[in-house]
């Protein structure tokens, strides 16, 4: 472990044959196909879209824009966040559920958002289709204050029934890179400064990838 770093907290969602995933998009498989025992090693093939888990989606998943997660801008990934945790009604979150609780040392920086939706993974009517998330004023709200990138901990970045995907286009024209499906936020701290690594797969020319995302802790 490099020096000064006190505590790495792993923010990504296991992948596993047939976890929960965005309701419309098919099922992972990860099996085995060589076997140490019979081949004399191990490895597997997995069948998956790429917005499986956690992951990342870059402009060109909801734009005409040629922007893929290949070329996305990793210093809009890279760098000092924090975890917010907004009290909201309903399914959406407003621009007065962030203002309420914002700081201004959270502008221009990557901020995570826990709804502690990620508690309740299953192949449940309630986790696939109620799950909350922002609003088109809560979007505009994070643009205004400059933010690189916003994760979130369900399927999508807005509710489920926002079948126009309104705050993914508009989050995205504006190169605020999106996370979905993080998991573990409890761990960090309110107010507290992490180094966010949000790693996704270069897939050439794909509109989104898992990605492995971690939150370090120095310890400052």
């Amino acid at each position: 472990m490099m020096v000064g770093i006190r505590r790495i907290i792993d923010l990504s969602v296991p992948i596993r044959t047939y976890m929960p995933v965005w309701p419309t998009n098919p099922l992972p498989d990860v099996k085995p196909v060589g076997i140490l025992s019979r081949d004399g090693y191990n490895v597997e093939s997995i069948q998956m879209v790429t917005h499986t888990g956690t992951h990342v989606d870059a402009p060109y998943h909801m734009l005409e824009s040629p922007i893929t997660v290949d070329q996305l801008d990793l210093n809009r990934l890279i760098g000092y966040g924090y975890v917010v945790r907004p009290k909201f009604n309903g399914v959406e979150i407003t621009k007065d559920d962030l203002n309420r609780i914002w700081r201004p040392e959270y502008d221009g920086n990557i901020v995570l958002i826990e709804t502690g939706w990620w508690k309740k993974r299953a192949f449940t009517k309630e986790f696939l289709y109620d799950f909350p998330g922002l609003s088109i004023d809560a979007a505009k709200f994070l643009m205004d204050h400059n933010v690189k990138a916003v994760g979130i901990d369900t399927l999508g970045i807005e509710p489920y029934n926002h079948k126009d995907f309104e705050v993914h286009k508009l989050l995205l024209s504006r190169n605020v890179y999106i996370v979905e499906d993080l998991t573990n936020l409890s761990e960090l701290e309110d107010g507290k400064r992490y180094f966010i690594v949000i790693l996704p797969i270069k897939f050439q020319g794909a509109s989104g990838s898992m990605a492995r995302v971690v939150a370090i802790d120095f310890g400052e």
